[in-house]
């Protein structure tokens, strides 16, 4: 009954529209046409649209009445829907690929103890740079100069070298303080030490590594002493001792030390050749009169006293240890920074220069002597052929070359090379003047000595202290 009513209203509306003129189109065309000519008139239109959209609605009621529209439209919402869902989901999914993308690679951490190599921690294989120091006043038009900027510029690859060896150096003091306590072995002690330098600066023979041997000096000795093969030496709670060590990237060297001391009674000790140091570096630069830097240094380090067992003793400089200026694989290259007044008063530092600035300040006599079994050694610099009788001597110089070249070098060194029975050959390095021995340097006995160092660089426009850490 339905179906044939529908049809037949459905067959009557389309022979009315046909008689009218107009195009039986679905409705969204019909809504769109535009009059051409004399086409029907707008009454006309008007009731053929009304027809037809009560012959759809008849439709619709066929397949399930009001039920069946509601479900229609239901379904065409669900349809859009859906698809808007589908986009937003394809752009969630586009968003969250590429998240996942850009943290699918790790920023790679420094491992505890330290393992990883300090040049796959740098972005961009760029080190962190040092402390910044302005010049002093007469200096200081240098920091606006375009031209000593362009200058500073030009080195930027040696100096980021420099800066990489100082990162290591940063990292092994770090890890070596946390393991450094009253009972551990020195012999130990500093095979750790060297062990962890040698991996994360890549040691690889003359062009990265170890730039001299571990000095870890105790109380009344200031300076170059290493434990040699068979010490028992064990660090005790009222011992103080000096870490000195370097680090070298193609050569630039690093040279950096500190003092550490379990007592609290040695603090007033430590803050002066600390504070000495610092004024050094601060009246360090470009132009700056050497002599003048030691008679700032005296100053400031004689005016602290420490008491120790009841006596007040003021602490003086070491005033036969100084600093010095640094190059290419030479640790000394030629000029002395004086720890007290009077020294090196023609002499002046210039642009391009590395300084090594330490202080040494000690309870005792404030002058050392060599004293003690020779640990260090170092091939001098400037030497040329010399003929040598003995094999063994000759085989031994070919090892130091190949290994330490003019960088110092101590006997535990020869020893982990597997060198052995080279006493005898090393003396005659020694006394043909190819080799210079550096024994312990000793204030008298009793006495107590603190170091601290840090390596600078003048730059044309300011100074970097290249070694400065959060620790001192």
């Amino acid at each position: 009954m339905k179906e044939t009513a529908t049809a037949a209203t459905t067959e009557e509306i389309q022979d009315e529209v046909a008689t009218i003129g107009i195009d039986t189109k679905a409705d969204s065309e019909i809504n769109g046409q535009s009059e051409v000519g004399a086409g029907p008139s707008k009454s006309a239109k008007k009731k053929a649209k009304k027809k037809a959209a009560a012959a759809r609605k008849a439709d619709a009621v066929e397949t399930g009445g009001p039920e069946g529209l509601e479900e229609a439209g239901t379904n065409r919402d669900s349809n859009v829907s859906a698809e808007s869902s589908s986009v937003q989901s394809a752009e969630t999914s586009g968003i969250a690929g590429k998240k996942k993308k850009s943290k699918g690679k790790k920023a790679i951490v420094q491992t505890d103890p330290p393992t990883v190599p300090v040049a796959d921690l740098l972005p961009g294989g760029l080190a962190p740079e040092g402390e910044w120091q302005s010049y002093k006043d007469d200096q200081r038009w240098r920091e606006t100069s375009e031209e000593k900027r362009a200058q500073a510029r030009l080195q930027d690859q040696m100096i980021n070298e420099v800066r990489q060896a100082a990162e290591v150096h940063r990292q092994v003091r770090q890890y070596m303080r946390g393991i450094i306590k009253p009972g551990i072995d020195m012999t130990y002690m500093c095979t750790t030490l060297e062990d962890t330098v040698r991996k994360l600066i890549q040691a690889n023979g003359l062009e990265a590594g170890i730039a001299f041997p571990t000095g870890c000096s105790l109380n009344h000795i200031a300076a170059h002493w290493t434990p040699n093969a068979g010490d028992k030496t064990v660090l005790q709670y009222d011992d103080v001792m000096k870490l000195d060590f370097g680090t070298h990237i193609n050569g630039h060297i690093v040279d950096c030390a500190f003092t550490i001391a379990f007592n609290p009674k040695y603090d007033p000790l430590l803050n002066a050749v600390k504070a000495a140091t610092n004024t050094g570096i601060r009246e360090a630069g470009v132009d700056a009169r050497l002599g003048d830097i030691g008679a700032a240094v005296q100053e400031v380090m004689e005016s602290y006293e420490v008491e120790l067992d009841g006596k007040t003793r003021q602490v003086k400089c070491v005033r036969n240890l100084n600093g010095h200026s640094i190059d290419a694989y030479q640790i000394h290259a030629g000029k002395s920074v004086p720890i007290v007044k009077g020294g090196e008063q023609g002499v002046r530092m210039e642009e391009g220069e590395f300084f090594a600035i330490e202080t040494f300040g000690s309870t005792g006599k404030g002058y050392v002597n060599e004293d003690l079994e020779c640990s260090h050694y170092m091939k001098n610099y400037d030497v040329g052929h010399v003929p040598l009788r003995l094999p063994k001597a000759k085989q031994l110089l070919g090892v130091i070359d190949r290994n330490f070249g003019t960088l110092a070098f101590c006997k535990r060194y020869l020893d982990r090379l597997g060198e052995s029975k080279y006493q005898m050959a090393l003396k005659s390095l020694c006394d043909n003047g190819v080799v210079t021995p550096f024994p312990p340097l000793c204030d008298q006995r009793g006495s107590y000595v603190a170091q601290f160092e840090h390596t600078i660089y003048l730059h044309p426009h300011r100074k970097e202290v290249l070694s400065r850490g959060d620790d001192y």
